[in-house]
């Protein structure tokens, strides 16, 4: 029987050639210390980290996996380095980041160092994309993930979902597999300025997964994967009949990893719960992962029943629903998910 899996996603950078409208880590006080000059983890600081990635993994019995992003991973000075050391250590690693830069030489580089795959954004049609983070980019996007898949790095194509691109994301999706890429997904927005009026309501998210379940269908077999990432997923999959869940006898099994399988680290050290909300639960290198993990800040989100809506839903061990989503609306990541329709 294989190891579960640990992911780390860490973010080794903020310097970013983007500001993406939507983007939490521009929007917070970590960005603008970067940008004033801050020095934030050197090389043997990144590399004690990656050694502790091995160690802690190895005590929670489970196969570490690193997501290494940014900002643009590229961007810090180390990035190379880092990569040639996590090989090293035999960790699998994926890197999240931007299109610009990406040339042939580049993406047999990363295979060389052992990278297995590289995730770019799509957040819409041309028009549509370029507005939410810059003019270029979606050509850019399209370009890199034609040289990444020729060179044999699988690529995984990720949108983030709004009223102002989901009438969009189907017709993205056919031109995603026309593209070449492996994967394709989709995670929900989150405000980071307040305005939920950019979130669709339960009713148009369920539709927009209605209408998406149908265009995945169409194109199964063209050799994309249609990772259905948003936990909502078992909800609607469970209505459809496509989904039969088993009792789990309270144990997590799928759905929101917060507390269970993933930790994300930031450029200056502060370790996370989830990403996208404040969810801050140690440091390192001063505090090993293993501990973060097992200590009493991260603890909290596992307290099922503070979940206000989740701790009674039958689905509760594929789900929980999205605390990243809740606390952008209420400000309480315990709050019920907004855009449950059950």
């Amino acid at each position: 029987m294989s190891k579960p899996v640990f992911s780390i996603q860490w973010h080794i950078t903020t310097k970013c050639e983007q500001r993406c409208k939507h983007c939490y880590l521009f929007n917070s006080n970590l960005a603008d210390q970067e940008i004033a000059g801050e020095r934030l983890i050197d090389a043997n600081k990144l590399f004690a980290i990656a050694d502790d990635c091995v160690e802690s993994c190895r005590k929670l019995n489970a196969t570490p996996r690193v997501s290494l992003t940014g900002g643009n991973p590229f961007r810090h000075a180390h990035f190379w380095e880092l990569l040639d050391y996590l090989k090293k250590l035999g960790i699998k690693v994926h890197v999240m980041g931007n299109p610009f830069g990406i040339t042939d030489t580049v993406a047999k580089t990363l295979i060389a160092k052992g990278v297995s795959k590289f995730q770019l954004s799509l957040d819409g049609l041309e028009s549509t994309h370029d507005l939410m983070r810059q003019k270029g980019s979606y050509k850019s996007t399209e370009d890199a993930c034609r040289i990444l898949s020729r060179n044999g790095v699988n690529v995984a194509i990720m949108s983030t979902v709004s009223r102002m691109n989901m009438h969009e994301i189907p017709e993205l999706a056919k031109k995603v597999v026309d593209m070449g890429a492996r994967v394709f997904s989709f995670a929900r927005f989150c405000s980071v300025d307040g305005d939920v009026t950019k979130l669709p309501t339960p009713s148009e998210y369920r539709s927009f997964m209605e209408r998406m379940w149908s265009v995945f269908k169409k194109l199964e077999g063209k050799g994309t994967t249609f990772a259905l990432k948003d936990h909502l997923w078992n909800l609607y999959l469970y209505e459809i009949g496509e989904f039969h869940p088993e009792d789990t006898r309270g144990i997590i099994v799928d759905g929101c990893g917060v507390g269970i399988s993933h930790l994300t680290v930031l450029a200056d050290g502060n370790v996370y719960a989830c990403r996208r909300f404040n969810s801050l639960v140690g440091k390192v290198p001063e505090q090993s992962l293993y501990d973060i993990f097992l200590g009493d800040q991260i603890n909290r989100y596992r307290e099922i029943e503070r979940m206000e809506k989740c701790s009674t839903c039958d689905l509760l061990p594929y789900c929980r629903g999205c605390m990243a989503v809740s606390y952008s609306v209420t400000g309480r990541w315990e709050a019920a998910d907004p855009q449950c329709w059950r």
